[in-house]
């Protein structure tokens, strides 16, 4: 029965059904779409085809059996978001990891244990200082040491974190459990392809923030992730070594090396070091007034020398391993990376480097 998917594929287009109805056209009814949805009757073979052609997604698709379902949904928005809005992100973030654990199973890996210390969720009861010490029971348990993180989305998928990124409008990024039918739930965290790379590293450590801590009632749980967050970007080892346990000023020079060493905004360094009590409270005023007279505190919020975004590449590489070794058809890889045929063969080519020129008369 295809209802789940079809109506999961309809809302990752964000359609309605009457704007599904139209873009067949008008092959069948609003009405008849909706009862397909409820599993209450089947379409032709030539409707099937023209529902999975105006969504952009295979027949094979449509038809397949696999169960999968988000549970714990924790979004990180911007402003109010509305419910087709996350919905339509929500089947988004579920057609991705299909495609995703359907690559590993078509390869015959297990997905990578979610690599979650015993201790974990790390109690936060008292105060914010608490989530100090998860970040740093955390890196003890992943044997990161105090030395800055150079690619936190290999880090993540390294020990058993999907990590999917999206290019999404209201919504900063979101965690979730992936239940799948007779199988392991997978833990995703989402971030946001339109933001830049310092922006998507807080976003993604504060994700992971809000899946290793249980914050208690009296904690502010989203001041929590951001504490977390930078505990876990900047150690506080790391920062003193850096600049010492007290500073009265610092330079904007000092600020963009900081940045460029730990790949976070010059925002997050002045907070870390307030709370590390680094940073006196008249300096970090002062650093925020000017950041705000630079216009870095209203949107789109972008600092100078902004980090390029760290993409993930796992599933890419490995439906390229699934083609190469014939675990996969290249219609199928194809439409897995969302590339044509064509698109396909010639990223597959391996084309050799072009020489100079010889120029004449040399």
């Amino acid at each position: 029965m295809i209802g789940q998917r079809l109506k999961l594929a309809r809302a990752a287009a964000g359609l309605s059904l009457r704007e599904l109805e139209e873009k067949i056209g008008n092959r069948v009814t609003a009405q008849a779409i909706g009862k397909y949805e409820r599993n209450e009757s089947m379409p032709s073979s030539g409707v099937l085809m023209a529902l999975a052609s105006a969504l952009d997604v295979s027949v094979d698709y449509l038809v397949g059996d696999q169960d999968m379902a988000l549970e714990g949904i924790e979004f990180r928005k911007k402003k109010i978001t509305g419910k087709r809005e996350e919905a339509q992100v929500e089947a988004q973030v579920l057609h991705l990891l299909e495609r995703y654990l359907m690559v590993e199973e078509a390869l015959n890996l297990a997905s990578v244990e979610w690599d979650k210390p015993r201790e974990a969720p790390y109690p936060v009861r008292q105060g914010l200082s608490e989530a100090d010490r998860a970040a740093e029971s955390l890196r003890d348990h992943w044997g990161l040491g105090v030395d800055p993180i150079p690619n936190l989305v290999e880090l993540l998928e390294e020990h058993g974190i999907k990590v999917l990124s999206i290019d999404l409008t209201n919504i900063d990024g979101l965690t979730a459990q992936v239940r799948r039918v007779r199988k392991g739930s997978v833990p995703v965290i989402v971030v946001n392809g339109k933001d830049w790379g310092e922006r998507q590293r807080f976003t993604l450590a504060h994700e992971l923030g809000h899946m290793i801590m249980d914050v208690g009632d009296g904690v502010d749980p989203e001041k929590a992730a951001h504490r977390f967050a930078g505990a876990f970007l900047m150690p506080a080892d790391a920062l003193w070594s850096e600049i010492g346990k007290n500073r009265t000023s610092i330079g904007g020079d000092e600020l963009f090396a900081l940045k460029k060493l730990f790949g976070v905004s010059v925002q997050a360094i002045t907070y870390r070091c307030k709370d590390l009590g680094i940073f006196s409270e008249p300096l970090f005023r002062r650093l925020f007034q000017e950041f705000n007279r630079l216009g870095w505190r209203s949107p789109p919020y972008e600092e100078p020398y902004a980090l390029k975004g760290e993409k993930p590449t796992r599933f890419r590489r490995l439906t390229f391993r699934a083609l190469a070794e014939g675990a996969v058809s290249e219609p199928k890889a194809a439409e897995l990376l969302g590339l044509s045929v064509r698109e396909l063969n010639q990223m597959m080519e391996v084309q050799p480097p072009q020489l100079p020129q010889a120029v004449n008369g040399a």
